[in-house]
């Protein structure tokens, strides 16, 4: 038996697997693209699914498809979403602009599979067509784009949202268990005022809840759907209530709110809100790389580093130095986040690239796109359950820090002076020992007057120190 099957297009004959459910457009899309090893995701594939089974749906209500031949194309669109057919998505994403080629694959997968059900359930093959009646109403214009953006609101609404409140929570949490713990605050790397543990981990926490807040404002012009829009955004060769429809029966599948696009020819030409997204997805990981780089400072040593926090011990951390362990979770992290911040300037190049009435870059877009939302998805709860929840405070070097930091001297201030103050803060700096020590022998405050003055907890509350 031959491994292969011919068959037929526009173009002519092609060479097709005898086993796969593409066909013709397919194999000429695999042909012409050997440029990676690169493929739509999971979430893509899903979305792409929905889409064609949703247009199934709205087209049959509509009348234009015939019911028998709609039913099947929604039961093998269905298998597209469940992901039974991940591994028929064979199309590079290097591929052309427009992703046609993947709107094709889908069509044709969808069709052979349609036609097999066809058969198992009503005895014949219905003769169902991947241009004239999976795509009906539709082009890869609409579609590409309209997947894009349903991808990409459910990863992140499903996987991202959820990810980063598991880390705010854990923040605070932990910010909690050692709200009495004071530490040296620091500003260019240098000792400062105090702050607290708790203090610094609801900054923390703050800035991923105000990375939530951000996408979720992204995320309402992403429910924009270009579907309807066909080829330029006119809606050629659909119903005029076809985009309507398919958002509402759309939102009411995924229990998520989309909307036909209020400019089709804006939401066709431009990748504009995805845009948006991936740049909100660059601030969430600018967020994350500041965190996990602090708590790579504090938990530095264990001798001859700052030593404030010490993280959970994962896996050895040398191939050659015994009893080495490293902070492994908060270098992935951050790994991920260079990453993200690179997926954003491809994702901003290729926002530009929108020539008259069509992007021509959105393989890429989507590629990068949902791989920034699974990686921060991914490595947010990571970091929450291996790092953040089991970490520790090494409050006795803690405290001795803060005893001998000298910038505590700045709460005397309004007491003696600037610069008295800068003079036992030199002193103190240099002879090793104790602000409040220098400061009785170089001042005429009281013991009572000095306690009071120098209490670091009160520092961290604000105000004068009175």
């Amino acid at each position: 038996m031959s491994d292969y099957r011919i068959e037929k297009d526009s173009m002519g004959e092609v060479k097709v697997p005898a086993n796969a459910y593409y066909g013709a457009q397919t194999q000429r899309a695999v042909n012409n693209f050997p440029v990676s090893d690169l493929r739509f995701n999971r979430a893509f594939i899903e979305a792409i699914g929905l889409v064609k089974k949703t247009a199934a749906e709205v087209n049959r209500e509509l009348g234009r498809v015939d019911e028998k031949m709609a039913d099947c194309i929604q039961k093998a669109a269905q298998e597209v979403v469940d992901g039974e057919m991940d591994d028929q998505f064979v199309v590079d994403i290097f591929q052309t602009g427009s992703g046609t080629s993947t709107n094709m694959n889908a069509n044709e997968i969808i069709a052979k599979r349609a036609n097999e059900i066809g058969q198992e359930e009503y005895g014949e093959d219905p003769g169902i067509h991947p241009n004239d009646h999976v795509n009906f109403g539709q082009s890869s214009n609409d579609v590409i784009p309209s997947s894009l953006r349903i991808a990409a609101l459910l990863q992140t609404e499903r996987k991202l949202i959820p990810a980063l409140w598991e880390l705010s929570k854990a923040f605070l949490k932990k910010g909690e268990e050692f709200e009495d713990v004071v530490k040296t605050g620091r500003t260019h790397l240098m000792d400062a005022m105090p702050v607290t543990i708790k203090q610094e981990f609801g900054g923390y926490a703050r800035q991923l809840k105000l990375g939530i807040e951000r996408v979720e404002d992204a995320l309402k012009r992403v429910a924009e759907l270009p579907q309807g829009g066909t080829a330029v955004g006119t809606g050629l060769n659909t119903d005029p209530d076809f985009g309507r429809k398919f958002a509402e029966k759309l939102s009411h599948a995924t229990g998520y709110d989309f909307h036909e696009a209020q400019n089709h020819f804006e939401a066709q030409s431009s990748v504009d809100a995805p845009v948006e997204l991936s740049g909100q997805l660059k601030t969430i990981a600018a967020s994350l790389m500041k965190i996990a780089n602090d708590l790579r400072w504090m938990n530095s040593g264990p001798n001859s580093g700052i030593g404030e926090l010490q993280l959970k011990a994962l896996q050895p951390g040398s191939s050659i130095m015994p009893g080495k362990v490293n902070p492994v979770i908060e270098e992935s992290v951050t790994q991920v986040c260079a990453q993200v911040i690179g997926n954003d300037s491809a994702v901003s190049v290729a926002g530009q690239a929108g020539n008259f009435e069509l992007n021509v870059m959105f393989p890429i877009v989507a590629h990068n796109l949902l791989q920034s939302i699974e990686l921060l998805a991914n490595v947010s709860y990571n970091f929450a359950r291996k790092s953040v929840s089991q970490l520790d405070v090494n409050k006795e070097r803690i405290k001795k820090m803060v005893e001998k930091n000298p910038v505590l001297v700045t709460a005397l201030n309004p007491l003696i002076g600037y610069d008295k103050a800068s003079k036992i803060a030199k002193k103190a700096f240099t002879e090793e020992r104790p602000v409040k020590e220098v400061a009785r022998e170089m001042t005429d405050l009281s013991d009572e007057e000095l306690d009071q003055a120098l209490d670091p907890i009160k520092m961290t509350r604000g105000g004068f120190m009175e």
